[in-house]
């Protein structure tokens, strides 16, 4: 039974990608790709959280239920208004203008990627809600924290940024107001971390769910991911095309992804 589950929702979020490939192309506005994987995710996390028992969703499964809601309604809504009616994202644009008239094509199999991701992901989720103990304990009330904190802190992040773009003192210049003075990218901090709630759910020492160890495949996923292939690289690239010596010296004192005190330069 899980394993037609698992196949079914994969098989789901592979046709969600291919959807928003037609939707990017019709609109020539990647970023909506952004807005569906999003969506996607968090109903495949919820799909998961309330079939993952053979007996039915318990506590655990309802409160991850809720979570997984809480994250993809906050993020998705979020990206949704940074899309909607604005320019094509640059990290979009700019494979738009590498791949040239191979863009179509590459950014089909691209999103396929993307949905791969996203099952791997969704995989944690499962495992957090299959976890077999029949009560809420220390491992869980740690998830709860974990994730609130880190929905919370990507949000904070969000609103400082918007902020200052909003505020007419600032064009061209770089955010380092709040949490972006402590990270160069605490949005992705914060949801890396929201990842490493699953684990915290799904781990049980000292019984017999040897399975939940593989829930720390999502913030390893998610870290590599952000951090070295499509989230820091090409928006730092694009930052440094824009921004120059102003992101450069922003660089050379903010962390680039754990918040940390910033290092004084001359």
């Amino acid at each position: 039974m899980t394993a037609v589950l698992v196949l079914v929702v994969t098989v789901g979020l592979s046709v969600a990608m291919a959807g928003a490939w037609l939707v990017q192309r019709l609109t020539r506005n990647a970023g909506w790709v952004d807005v569906i994987w999003t969506f996607a995710t968090g109903t495949a996390g919820v799909v998961y959280a309330l079939t993952a028992r053979p007996d039915g969703p318990g506590v655990r499964q309802l409160l991850l239920a809720a979570l997984i809601m809480a994250w993809s309604a906050r993020l998705g809504l979020h990206i949704l208004d940074r899309t909607r009616g604005r320019p094509e994202d640059t990290r979009y644009a700019a494979f738009r203008a590498e791949w040239g008239i191979a863009f179509e094509r590459r950014m089909f199999w691209f999103l396929q990627m993307q949905a791969a991701a996203a099952a791997l992901l969704a995989l944690s989720m499962l495992l957090a809600a299959a976890n077999p103990r029949p009560y809420l304990g220390s491992g869980d009330l740690a998830g709860i924290v974990v994730l609130a904190v880190a929905v919370g802190g990507e949000a904070l992040a969000d609103w400082q940024l918007r902020q200052f773009r909003a505020d007419p003192r600032n064009p061209g210049r770089v955010c380092d107001r709040g949490l972006w003075g402590w990270s160069r990218h605490p949005n992705y901090f914060f949801e890396w971390l929201g990842w490493v709630a699953y684990p915290l759910f799904a781990i049980e020492l000292g019984s017999d769910y040897p399975w939940g160890w593989l829930a720390l495949s999502a913030p390893a996923c998610m870290y590599w991911l952000l951090v070295h292939v499509s989230g820091i690289p090409p928006l730092e690239q694009q930052m440094l095309r824009s921004r120059g010596d102003a992101y450069r010296a922003y660089q050379a004192r903010v962390s680039r992804f754990i918040p940390w005190p910033s290092r004084r330069t001359t």
